[in-house]
C-alpha cells in the first residue's frame, strides 16, 4: 500500500508543525478511524496532542488530504 501526500496536506503539515513521522505513526498505529462522507477520518494521540488525518482510500492506497490538531 503506498501513501499519496498531496500538497494541500504538506502545506497544512508545515503550518501546524507537524512532522511526517508524526503522520505515518497516526496511519500506521491509530487509536481511531472513523469514516464520514466517504472520506476516512483517522485518529491518534501523541505526546504533543491529538492528530487527525483526514483521507480516502483509493484502490489499495491512501491519499492524505489535510492533517490538523483536536
Amino acid at each position: 500500500m503506498k501513501i499519496l501526500l498531496t500538497e494541500h496536506m504538506e502545506d497544512r503539515m508545515k503550518r501546524r508543525g507537524l512532522l511526517i513521522e508524526e503522520i505515518m505513526d497516526v496511519i500506521k498505529y491509530p487509536d481511531a478511524i472513523n469514516k464520514r462522507h466517504g472520506k476516512l477520518f483517522i485518529r491518534k494521540r501523541l505526546v504533543r496532542g491529538t492528530v487527525e488525518v483526514c483521507c480516502e482510500r483509493i484502490e489499495n492506497n491512501i491519499k492524505i488530504l489535510t492533517v490538523y490538531w483536536i
